[in-house]
């Protein structure tokens, strides 16, 4: 191999453990990216349960039940309206929590694809 030869092999494999270094970064912001996702639908779907159970609750008497633990107690419908209320104002502040930080690890994935393929190709 000739000096010149040498360099350039040396640059390419440079290059190639940058690439790697970030394709292993991109995986990790992927996989952030992908729990991210699954607790957001999990919390979407405890609000729309929520939002259920408050329209449910229009349509009942003064006195409902609800589930604590292992047993169901009688409770005023105002207590029940109170608390699930309260669950769906900090359910919708969890999720625009999570969705501030998915469009952030979007627009990372976004940027670190971008570079490995100026990298690579």
């Amino acid at each position: 191999m000739t000096c010149e030869e040498l360099g350039s092999y040396d640059m390419e494999k440079k290059i190639s453990l940058e690439a790697t270094k970030k394709i292993q970064e991109l995986q990790i912001i992927e996989q952030s990216l992908q729990n991210i996702l699954m607790q957001r639908q999990a919390f979407m779907l405890e609000l729309n349960e929520t939002n259920l159970a408050l329209e449910e609750l229009k349509a009942a008497d003064k006195e409902v039940y609800k589930i604590v633990g292992q047993i169901m107690i009688k409770t005023s419908k105002e207590e029940v309206e109170r608390d699930l209320k309260s669950k769906k104002e900090i359910l919708e502040l969890k999720s625009k929590s999570l969705e501030k930080q998915e469009n952030s690890l979007k627009s990372k994935v976004s940027d670190l694809r971008e570079e490995i393929i100026n990298k690579v190709g």
